[in-house]
């Protein structure tokens, strides 16, 4: 289908050109007018279905994904299809989980580690990434799985 456009809610430009959407489940539903082709969901509990193709990760408020290694995987494949397709990341208020994501998204853009959460503080949200343990996660988790 497409990118998003410059207009969307929640975009996030990485550092090398892809356009990902972060968003919060709690806000809503999405626009539909520019609805994604992928969505990745960061919630304790299954995601309700959604009208276009989705990936759940297990992943408590506030802590860390159930399987780390699952998660890494769907962030690779997330960051991957973002490059031509729509996609979204979302967790029930779109900022811890959310936001560790992103960072992780950042990293695998080029950005260093150190500077990940920082990065996606920057350029998504000031309060992403709300943990100290969602940070070290974000900066140190190994992506070469």
């Amino acid at each position: 289908m497409g990118l998003w456009s410059d207009t969307a809610d929640g975009l996030v430009v990485l550092p090398d050109g892809r356009r990902v959407r972060g968003r919060g489940l709690h806000a809503g539903p999405p626009d539909l007018t520019e609805p994604p082709e992928l969505g990745l969901y960061l919630t304790a509990r299954p995601h309700v279905e959604v009208a276009w193709e989705s990936r759940w990760i297990s992943w408590p408020d506030f802590r860390l994904p159930r399987s780390p290694s699952d998660a890494v995987a769907a962030l690779r494949d997330t960051f991957e299809r973002s490059a031509s397709s729509r996609v979204e990341i979302a967790c029930d208020g779109g900022t811890g989980r959310t936001g560790t994501a992103m960072a992780i998204l950042a990293r695998l853009a080029g950005i260093p580690g150190d500077d990940a959460v920082a990065w996606v503080r920057a350029h998504y949200r000031e309060r992403a990434v709300e943990t100290p343990w969602q940070r070290r996660f974000a900066a140190g988790v190994d992506l070469s799985r």
